[in-house]
């Protein structure tokens, strides 16, 4: 995910705001990659083998339901527009991966509903791509069944996305937190997948926060115009907004920096000179002076001396050079 080793990998989940059209699709994939987004998200299913016709959500789906050749033309144009945008696909159903994988996409996203399907999680590991598995609303032995049945039948990369499952997300519901037990618990990176409300401040903060929890992934929604209240809208960005959130975000990691101990910036090193104290004397003194504690003292002088916790090394020796009074001690002016 390149040579920054803090670099969270961000996806522009693209889900249902396309609304359907094919023109509006192609824009979001545009607008993702305009914010610099590391990849877009979609989501292709089969209706007929997602969910069943007694549900209320059934007919707006079918509305909005691409067809293969519908999504074979939206991938292809973000391939041949955007190359460095990556193609990640959210299933719902083991019926497209077949055709899914025939995109040549980059990864997976597995929904939390199908962490117990046999017939999605086998066919998914069988691809042996990286694999982005949605934890939310789901138990530790349904996580723990669903990894040890992709290890059974292939070693794809698999990344643990966290989020609380509603839209949108209160940031009290959110328990940031957990992501650290699910890392320790299950030995695995740990991403993050955010539905909080995209009109207040916390659908821009609070996801940009979970980058302390040294998340790898980082999901956010994007969206055409959030004002028109679309399929999706709740936890999505518009355009520009997503622009600000990359950018928030990779401000934050540059922030971050580095744990191992490193050399001082030149700015540090001026701070260094300006506020560090040192033994200085306190008034004018000849060359071949026995120094006494009364005369230094520890105050920030013009250059950086001797640090105060060096005293006992200059009590009693002999000044080499004549000091004026506030003068910095340094090792060569002792004997």
């Amino acid at each position: 995910m390149g040579k920054n080793l803090n670099k969270t990998f961000i996806i522009a989940e693209m889900a249902c705001s396309h609304e359907g059209n094919l023109d509006l699709a192609k824009k979001i994939i545009d607008k993702a990659a305009d914010a610099k987004a590391d990849a877009i998200q979609l989501q292709i299913w089969s209706l007929d083998n997602m969910m069943s016709p007694q549900r209320k959500e059934h007919e707006l789906l079918r509305n909005i339901e691409f067809t293969k050749e519908q999504w074979t033309e939206i991938v292809s144009y973000s391939r041949k527009t955007y190359s460095d945008l990556k193609i990640y696909v959210c299933v719902y159903e083991h019926s497209t991966i077949d055709f899914i994988d025939s995109l040549k996409i980059d990864g997976y996203k597995l929904n939390s509903s199908d962490l117990s399907n046999p017939l999605v999680l086998d066919k998914v590991a069988a691809k042996n791509k990286p694999i982005n598995l949605s934890v939310g609303a789901s138990t530790i032995s349904e996580i723990e069944n669903a990894i040890k049945r992709i290890r059974d039948a292939s070693n794809s990369n698999i990344t643990l996305m966290y989020g609380h499952q509603s839209f949108p997300t209160k940031p009290e519901n959110v328990h940031m937190s957990f992501m650290n037990k699910l890392a320790e618990h299950f030995k695995l990176p740990i991403g993050y997948q955010d539905h909080c409300d995209a009109d207040h401040d916390s659908g821009f903060w609070l996801p940009a926060a979970t980058l302390g929890m040294n998340i790898s992934i980082l999901e956010k929604h994007i969206t055409h115009d959030r004002s028109k209240k679309g399929i999706d809208h709740e936890s999505a960005l518009n355009p520009l907004e997503f622009i600000k959130f990359v950018e928030m975000v990779r401000c934050i990691e540059s922030a971050k920096g580095m744990s191992d101990v490193r050399p001082f910036t030149k700015e540090e090193l001026r701070y260094r000179e300006f506020q560090k104290k040192s033994i200085v004397v306190t008034k004018d003194i000849k060359k071949g002076t026995i120094l006494n504690l009364n005369d230094i003292s520890f105050m920030r002088a013009e250059k950086l001396g001797l640090a105060p916790d060096k005293i006992n090394e200059i009590l009693g020796k002999k000044l080499l050079i004549n000091k004026l009074a506030f003068d910095a001690i340094s090792e060569d002016d002792i004997s």
